[in-house]
């Protein structure tokens, strides 16, 4: 689908206009963020508990997280879905394990049912998807995604998420579910304001909104190392003709043309 293009503008970006787009892409994407950090903190929490009593948890005790993520689903408009994915072995009795609430059509808040018996269903390892693989081998937050969420909406959507620890060990990611089209609805103002065309990409270069028609959102990215950016200290990097900005604590860069 196409997007509208900002003005021509022969001097390139005004350097203020250009610093000020990350940041309040970063006010939109913050609160969710929000909401995953207190699902991990207290999923920690509660795992913590469940090893002082000195057993292993198993799914029931997840149930308690259940009156946070409601409420945190009422609470965020842009979270569509919200929730603890354990890591595999973590609990005593299942595989794996997802405790996910989601927003119905109507406002409503429903469970994610799964099969995640391997032996019968395709989504049994979710290990792969780069909601769950970044966080663990990073142990940064991260934005995965634009992506057909076959596993939860079938919606085009973003998942944020983060690593959730016990100790020094990795258990699990707390995750948040954006619908892409909410997401654009949110930054495409933002963007348009841009005399150039703009986008903004993932780590991995994948473009999550964008005003510059060559790339579409879902499009993947080529050639700058985007992650390398977003690792580095915060600050305006180029590659060749392109000026790359990290929108501080989103984990996505602005991309615009000199």
């Amino acid at each position: 689908m196409a997007r509208p293009t900002g003005p021509a503008h022969p001097t390139g970006l005004a350097p203020d206009t250009d610093d000020t787009v990350p940041a309040r892409v970063g006010e939109t994407l913050e609160g969710v963020f929000a909401v995953v950090a207190a699902v991990g903190a207290e999923t920690a929490e509660l795992l913590a508990r469940v090893a002082g009593d000195g057993r292993a948890p198993v799914s029931a005790d997840l149930a308690a997280l259940r009156p946070g993520l409601h409420g945190r689903l009422a609470r965020q408009p842009l979270v569509s879905g919200v929730g603890f994915v354990a890591a595999p072995g973590l609990l005593g009795d299942v595989p794996a394990w997802l405790e996910w609430w989601q927003r119905g059509p109507e406002g409503t808040v429903r469970p994610l049912l799964l099969d995640l018996d391997p032996e019968h269903s395709a989504y049994s390892d979710y290990t792969h998807w780069d909601w769950y693989a970044l966080p663990r081998e990073t142990g940064r937050r991260a934005v995965a995604g634009p992506y057909v969420d076959y596993l939860c909406s079938d919606e085009y959507g973003l998942t944020l998420s983060a690593p959730v620890h016990l100790g020094d060990t990795f258990v699990g990611v707390a995750a948040a579910d954006v619908y892409l089209r909410h997401f654009e609805a949110a930054v495409l103002p933002v963007l348009q304001e841009l005399p150039v065309p703009a986008r903004l990409v993932n780590a991995r270069g994948r473009v999550a909104a964008s005003t510059d028609p060559a790339h579409l959102a879902g499009d993947l990215t080529k050639g700058p190392d985007f992650a390398a950016v977003l690792a580095a200290p915060p600050a305006v990097h180029r590659h060749g003709a392109l000026r790359l900005t990290p929108c501080t604590g989103t984990e996505l860069v602005l991309v615009t043309t000199e």
